[in-house]
């Protein structure tokens, strides 16, 4: 049984923590394609799971542009490797790039103890 549930821009923007705005700007770029009711658009299961995918993009450190690709890939594909390994490619760079930010992170905190426990020292004398 097919799941033909749909949604309004408020409905998504409500559920995503989201201004309507920030919808009609993935709309404008390309990422979703909402139907029209009249003036109001209505969005399908299909799109709610294309904004959650957005988003997760996004939180992922992806471009737009990026989750694009991975979209036309996907809307394109019968196969799923080209797809993956796309998603591969983006994936590495990003996870290098948090990886050594962890690094620094971590630099950063031990010299801080060490400033830390410098400054106590002195103040103990």
């Amino acid at each position: 049984m097919p799941d033909d549930r749909t949604y309004t821009i408020t409905d998504l923007a409500r559920e995503f923590d989201l201004t309507p705005r920030a919808i009609r700007h993935y709309e404008h770029e390309g990422l979703l394609a909402p139907g029209r009711h009249g003036r109001n658009r209505v969005f399908t299961r299909a799109d709610r799971t294309r904004l959650k995918l957005v988003l997760r993009g996004k939180r992922l450190g992806f471009s737009l542009q990026e989750t694009r690709e991975l979209f036309d890939l996907y809307d394109a594909a019968r196969d799923e490797r080209p797809q993956l390994t796309k998603l591969l490619e983006f994936l590495r760079p990003k996870r290098e790039a948090l990886e050594q930010q962890r690094r620094d992170i971590d630099a950063i905190l031990l010299e801080m103890d060490d400033l830390e426990h410098e400054a106590e020292q002195l103040l103990r004398e």
